[in-house]
């Protein structure tokens, strides 16, 4: 799969030249491309003048496309300003089919704000417009060759039932406010207004999907969205089984832009942006994701830094600690000691010797080893994602986990001082640094 390197670079060419006119959106830049390559819907709420339809534009100016549609609905809004008018021809044969060139079913790339507002009659077309790609016109079924939907809303909908199902057409969510930070309005006066340059071509994107189709997901992350499912309803939200497999193929995506046969813990991390209902969920949904993102990360690195099995070793003798003790102590007194249970326990010695010596020799040259990680490990956390808006809150990850060996490692030495009165050989380590 490496073929999907050129297009990683595509991809860091266009997260530049989107963040250099759009200020504090950087994570929504990397969401939105994501949702692209994917084939993904994303709707927008947030207030007007954030720039939802400038930044539906400039998305569409690196595909080239010339295939544009964009519409503000209202309640009046009728069907032929979005599917496009009757053909009079036709009607004359008694065929009642609109003419869609130049109008919603016709384009590859689509914005439509204050969604919410449309009527009835539209809501029905744009449901299997936005879930199967398909527009009914007249008798006949229409491929739409929609690559991508990008919706805005100043409110989210009210409790109807259409309008229930749209919302759930659109997998990605993501909630838009004013400029935060000084800096950002010292740029706003200044930002390059130029055309965007065309970055992709229409067939990047039916490649990532075809290699997306190819991608697997291994049981362990599978089961990782299972958790996480249930981790939602103790809480009381509640996904469609659609916005699961939607969610899923996300990951797909993900691994296949960068060049992964198999679904990796980094493909998930803009996942909390597709599990709310309403915005004011996602720090409670985002908590929840990341607890099992830290566990999954934890058990996927225990291949380099065994901290399991080292716990599991640490743990297994502290329970014998006082036990063993005891009997050193009888020995060097003297005391008397049936046979089996003197065999017993010089046994036990034995066995506690080799495993302390062998796990804690182990985990300190193990733990070396991540020290030099962490020299540079922004660049390692970006390896992992390439669309990462910010690696340095990952690092972090990273570094409790060194915080945890070092923790095992003292359990590990406390435990062979107290048996054997002496300091675990070849386990010298530099707890300052």
């Amino acid at each position: 799969m490496n073929r999907t390197m050129p297009l990683t670079h595509k991809l860091e060419q266009a997260v530049e030249l989107l963040e250099r006119r759009f200020l504090e959106r950087s994570e929504l830049i990397r969401l939105l491309l994501l949702g692209i390559m994917s084939g993904e819907n994303a709707l927008l709420i947030g207030p007007p003048g954030t720039a939802k339809s400038q930044m539906a534009r400039a998305v569409a100016q690196l595909f080239g496309s010339e295939h544009w549609f964009e519409y503000l609905l209202t309640r009046f809004t009728t069907p032929d300003e979005i599917f496009g008018p009757v053909s009079l021809q036709q009607l004359k044969q008694d065929q009642y089919v609109r003419k869609t060139a130049g109008y919603l079913p016709s384009a590859q790339f689509a914005f439509l704000d204050e969604i919410f507002k449309a009527n009835s009659a539209i809501l029905n077309s744009l449901l299997s417009i936005l879930n199967e790609r398909v527009y009914f016109n007249g008798r006949e079924k229409e491929a739409v060759p929609l690559l991508f939907l990008m919706a805005a809303s100043n409110e989210l909908p009210d409790e109807d039932e259409q309008l229930t199902a749209l919302y759930d057409r659109f997998l990605i969510r993501y909630e838009v406010s004013y400029l935060q930070h000084a800096s950002s309005y010292e740029k706003m006066f200044s930002l390059p207004n130029e055309p965007l340059p065309v970055v992709f071509s229409l067939h990047d994107v039916k490649d990532i999907q075809r290699e997306a189709s190819r991608v697997s997901i291994p049981e362990s992350l599978i089961y990782f969205l299972y958790r996480l499912k249930q981790d939602m309803e103790e809480k009381e939200f509640v996904l469609s089984d659609r916005r699961w497999s939607k969610i899923a193929h996300v990951w797909k995506t993900s691994a296949a832009l960068h060049g992964r046969e198999s679904v990796s813990i980094w493909d998930t991390v803009f996942t909390p942006h597709m599990l709310w209902d309403v915005p004011e969920d996602l720090p409670v949904l985002r908590e929840l994701f990341d607890q099992r993102f830290t566990e999954q990360l934890k058990a996927d690195m225990e291949h380099d830094l065994p901290l399991r099995r080292c716990r599991q070793t640490a743990e297994k003798w502290m329970e014998k600690e006082a036990d063993l003790h005891a009997f050193q102590f009888k020995k060097e007194i003297g005391a008397k000691l049936g046979k089996e249970a003197a065999e017993r326990y010089r046994s036990l010695l034995d066995e506690c010797r080799l495993e302390l010596e062998e796990t804690g020799r182990d985990l300190r040259n193990r733990l070396l080893q991540w020290q030099q990680l962490e020299q540079d490990l922004t660049a390692y956390v970006r390896e992992k994602n390439r669309l990462l808006p910010n690696p340095e809150k990952y690092t972090v990850k990273y570094a409790h986990l060194r915080i945890e060996g070092e923790r095992i490692l003292q359990m590990l030495q406390g435990v062979y001082r107290t048996v054997f009165d002496r300091e675990l050989p070849g386990t010298d380590y530099d707890y300052t640094l």
